[in-house]
């Protein structure tokens, strides 16, 4: 009986070879990751069992969440983890951007066992790893000793065909899935993203899907690795291990998706499954418009938002934030002058980070309404608890932020 490439990647990481979905294996990580949502918990935890880092090398802390600090207690918690990573000697990555988007562009590699103090972690195997989030606690313990318990996951395949249409993202396909599944639908299960029209979803694409397969319970969301892949890696010594599932793997359940016949999706206030077919929420008044997170604010997705945007302003009354995910994304940006796109079109630039996602800017008052393309839009994440958060594409973000309300990108 053949294995699923997140079988794979666990024997490989415990050195074993026979272990299936369900049962539990002691595996070597390849990083461990932590920011300061939860760092200051983390290291305290770390220094209850009374060990240093097992590996310098193979640990980062970033700064991601409440940068520049938003609070006294910010300030505080970012003198506790610069003071750790100086004593210690470990990576640490001050205001350089959002945490998940910093690992892709240092250190992920396909094959990887990679853990993170941070739900989004998922978000890694969109270059083949295996990554998930975990607690403060278990994050401590793998910073330790390098090694974390996992139980395998079963898998459910999302069997892709065909290809996008135009107007339509990989974006509007995860939560297309989300939706379908619900938010426990996926539950301790790996979402593995498969079929004849994976192959037409780009690094960035897999990185949104990837990393929103949370939001429907799952352990961890992953792409086999291919020539996309390779691409990322192009030029680069160390490409990882491309794993890749048997054709006679085992897989919980299996969900076909067309890519041809899906049309732009929004998830609704206040719950991400909650998605709709973005026309049937059109002419809903919009207050701010935000692109950007660890989700959709890379360079593709700010290419696609400057195209909409270009020789176009804001609507009156509307607030858009764009908010690039690294700081090289941010340079990359200037080169091209998407800034000055974006300038002009009256949008706010924010610096690096997590940003309006996580009400670190852009805070909403009673009854406003947001669109944006990061990934939650759970009650008062954004600011008061009765304003009222729409998850969307870059494009449907970027011309709805045009002309004042939720508008259909193929509009």
């Amino acid at each position: 009986m053949g294995k699923t490439i997140v079988e794979k990647i666990l024997n490989h990481a415990a050195g074993t070879t026979d272990d299936r979905a369900g049962e539990i294996v002691s595996a070597k990580v390849s990083r461990v990751m932590t920011n300061d949502a939860v760092a200051e918990l983390t290291i305290e935890a770390l220094n209850a069992m009374g060990k240093p880092p097992w590996n310098k090398d193979r640990i980062a802390v970033i700064l991601d969440h409440y940068i520049p600090a938003t609070t006294e207690n910010a300030a505080r918690i970012h003198k506790i983890m610069r003071d750790f990573t100086k004593e210690h000697n470990l990576h640490l990555f001050d205001q350089k951007g959002v945490c998940h988007q910093v690992m892709l562009e240092n250190f992920v590699r396909p094959g990887d066992v990679i853990i993170g103090t941070d739900s989004h972690t998922c978000t890694y195997g969109g270059l083949g790893a295996f990554a998930t989030g975990v607690g403060s606690t278990d994050g401590a313990a793998a910073m330790a000793t390098g090694e974390i318990w996992l139980k395998i996951p079963e898998t459910i395949r999302v069997e892709l065909t065909g290809k996008l249409p135009e107007h339509v993202h990989p974006k509007d396909l995860i939560l297309k899935v989300i939706g379908d599944l619900g938010a426990d639908g996926a539950t301790y299960k790996a979402l593995q993203f498969s079929g004849q029209g994976a192959a037409s979803i780009s690094n960035a694409g897999r990185f949104t899907m990837c990393n929103m397969a949370i939001e429907a319970g799952a352990k961890t969301g992953i792409f086999e690795p291919d020539a996309v892949t390779a691409e990322y890696f192009k030029g680069q010594n160390n490409q990882g291990l491309f794993f890749k599932s048997d054709p006679d793997a085992t897989y919980c359940k299996t969900m076909p998706v067309d890519l041809n016949r899906l049309t732009p999706r929004v998830a609704r206030p206040w719950s991400v499954d909650d998605v709709v077919p973005v026309d049937t929420v059109q002419q809903i008044k919009i207050d701010q418009a935000f692109i950007g997170s660890c989700t959709n604010g890379r360079m593709e997705d700010l290419r696609i938002a400057a195209r909409v945007l270009k020789g176009n302003k804001v609507a009156s009354g509307v607030r858009l934030l764009v908010t690039p995910a690294s700081d090289r994304i941010y340079r990359q940006c200037l080169e091209e002058k998407l800034m000055d796109i974006f300038i002009q079109a009256g949008a706010v630039i924010c610096n690096p980070g997590c940003s309006a996602c996580f009400g670190g800017q852009g805070m909403l008052w009673d009854g406003e309404v947001c669109i944006g393309t990061h990934n939650r839009n759970f009650r008062g994440r954004m600011g008061h608890k009765d304003a009222k958060v729409y998850l969307a594409s870059p494009e449907t973000v970027a011309i709805s932020a045009i002309t004042g309300h939720i508008t259909d990108p193929r509009q």
